[in-house]
């Protein structure tokens, strides 16, 4: 069984990572790291530059995982700020920000950086959903009010899942590419 060192400390990142790389055979090493995360409006630069502060610290191939959230009401906020707006911000506060707009759609950009003295690997994949009108489930904020596939993270997060089935991670298409090489 391969194993692969991830820098996060996020529960909800290590479960989705531990889902998608079981089915290839790939066991997720969490490490936790002190790592500063740059503010930018590009999503790749926040994700490439912890992916690189991870490997230099450890000096072993790793993964880090970033989220880009995308409000188009609200022409792409968050964005890369994501993480400290939810922190900020209650579910309440999102939905007062687009209750008086028509278009409640939301998405997130999931990407897995992978790191190792040769090469910076790059995965991503969007999600879309909207936003609901009454916060529903158990977690930060925007996870109280976004709902994809019919239910809020939340909500999913309540049931005991995470944000979506397994396969569906970006975590599966990075576990495909890294039970290759």
């Amino acid at each position: 069984m391969k194993t692969i060192l991830f820098a996060t400390g996020n529960k909800r990142k290590i479960g989705e990572a531990t889902l998608g790389c079981k089915l290839f055979n790939i066991k997720v090493k969490p490490i936790k790291l002190d790592i500063e995360e740059i503010q930018s409006h590009n999503p790749r630069s926040i994700a490439r530059h912890k992916a690189k502060a991870a490997y230099l610290l450890v000096k072993k191939p790793i993964v880090v995982s970033d989220s880009f959230w995308n409000i188009p009401a609200l022409g792409g906020f968050p964005g890369g700020y994501m993480k400290d707006i939810a922190n900020w911000f209650t579910s309440k506060d999102f939905i007062n920000l687009v209750k008086n707009y028509k278009n409640k759609k939301i998405s997130f950009t999931e990407s897995v950086i992978y790191k190792d003295s040769f090469q910076t690997k790059v995965f991503s994949k969007e999600y879309w959903g909207v936003l609901v009108k009454k916060p529903r489930g158990a977690g930060n904020s925007i996870e109280n009010v976004a709902e994809f596939e019919g239910v809020t993270l939340g909500e999913r997060r309540k049931q005991g899942g995470f944000s979506h089935k397994p396969k569906n991670y970006i975590w599966a298409d990075f576990a495909k590419w890294f039970s290759t090489i």
